[in-house]
């Protein structure tokens, strides 16, 4: 019997988020009777690829944290989630198993084919036309030319993630490493650059999962009011930077006592909000080891409108750099890493392995939005003083959650520890 030779699959996550106003994606006609039966089904699918999204994030979180304890972290759980769960329609037995119950879905309650329209529904969702908000994500595949991928994979993909197929001759690396960066770069607005290297002419099949938001703020910030402050490191080191500033406004908010935070929702335009989480001096560690999907719920559950007086936010830059496959196996993603792999659902002529995840997020955060983009922003008109006033300053060490308000998704996290710090590797 010939042995099979094993190649290599590669999965390629690139995100970013912005701000602005540009339609994309669109949702299939449906009958009538069909669109009823799926509006029945999407608010339960949605609700509970949205539920394990949220743990997988948060997990994945801590991870990141425990690598690179003293730097940046910004990543996108929805983009990673996505690809893996792309990555399932193609496993088999134990591989399956693992990629399951990594991606925090319970093998008992959760059928695959439910999973995946979940997921279809989700892609749906995120990929609706918003006026205000600019959000697109997407799937492609980036196959060997001589690959045999089997019809029904090929299907799946496209009809369940939108995914796009692209031949690819990997028996020349180089071509190939510029065919796939040159489309991440165009679906992310040139924002994602050079994001694989020293591709393998072994490679197979390369997953390619991207996110981009560009969202402007409901309340943007004056530039005129930008000035240059004090950002704690912490007890000893502080860093100048940009910090913006805006008085006079109403948003939600949260003080917990018990963890020793203050929680502010600064909202953008078109259905994404940003969870802004300041730990008092000392607490960030108290805080994130109580980062969990019930603590997230508590927190958007209890906030309130607050009249803020002034409330400080520094204006940032920064990426995240991230090879998974030595993360991934620590949340049980194991098998689909070795020599045991079971990826026969993509091809029955070659034995698959995933050699690599490569994700990058980049997160720009200005007076406008969700990035440095120019727009014409509201005045904001000083009122008189007040005795007591409340002030928010994000001057120290905070976290950073922006969702998808249509599908309670999240987006992207982040833990901003030096806003001057660009490269996060």
């Amino acid at each position: 019997m010939l042995r099979m030779k094993r190649m290599a699959l590669t999965l390629v996550l690139g995100l970013l988020v912005a701000v602005c106003c540009h339609p994309g994606g669109t949702v299939d006609e449906e009958s009538p009777v069909q669109e009823e039966q799926d509006k029945a089904m999407q608010a339960d699918m949605l609700s509970t690829v949205s539920s394990s999204n949220t743990q997988f994030a948060l997990d994945l979180y801590k991870l990141l944290v425990l690598t690179k304890p003293e730097e940046n972290v910004i990543f996108s759980p929805v983009s990673i989630s996505t690809s893996v769960a792309l990555l399932g329609l193609g496993a088999r037995g134990t591989t399956l198993a693992e990629i399951v119950k990594g991606l925090k879905f319970s093998p008992t309650e959760s059928r695959m084919a439910d999973i995946h329209r979940g997921f279809q529904h989700l892609v749906r969702t995120l990929n609706q036309p918003r006026e205000q908000l600019q959000l697109s994500t997407g799937n492609a595949m980036f196959i060997q030319e001589q690959l045999e991928v089997l019809a029904s994979f090929l299907d799946d993909a496209r009809a369940l993630y939108a995914a796009q197929v692209v031949l690819t001759d990997f028996e020349q690396p180089a071509a190939a490493e510029q065919l796939i960066n040159d489309f991440v770069s165009n679906e992310t607005y040139g924002k994602i650059v050079d994001l694989i290297s020293n591709l393998d002419q072994d490679t197979a099949l390369i997953l390619v999962n991207y996110i981009f938001l560009k969202a402007k703020w409901e309340t943007p910030f004056d530039p005129e009011d930008t000035f240059e402050s004090r950002f704690y490191l912490n007890k000893s080191r502080s860093v100048q930077v940009p910090m913006m500033k805006v008085e006079d406004l109403t948003v939600p908010y949260l003080r917990d006592s018990v963890l020793s935070c203050t929680v502010v929702e600064l909202k953008y335009l078109g259905n994404a909000s940003a969870l802004l989480i300041l730990p008092d001096r000392g607490k960030m560690q108290k805080v994130e080891a109580k980062l969990l999907p019930e603590t997230l719920a508590r927190w958007r559950n209890n906030l309130k409108p607050r009249f803020i007086d002034e409330l400080y936010l520094p204006k940032f830059s920064i990426s995240g750099n991230y090879e998974l496959q030595s993360l991934l196996p620590q949340m049980g993603i194991r098998e689909a890493f070795s020599t045991q792999s079971d990826l026969s659902g993509i091809t029955t002529s070659h034995q698959l392995k995933v050699t690599q995840v490569v994700h990058r997020a980049l997160l720009d955060v200005a007076e406008n939005g969700t990035e440095a983009a120019a727009a014409t922003g509201m005045k904001m008109i000083p009122m008189s003083a007040t005795l007591n006033p409340t002030i928010i300053r994000f001057d120290r060490p905070f976290l950073m959650n922006i969702y998808d308000t249509n599908s309670d998704s999240i987006l992207f996290l982040g833990k901003v520890v030096n806003p001057s710090q660009s490269q996060s590797s």
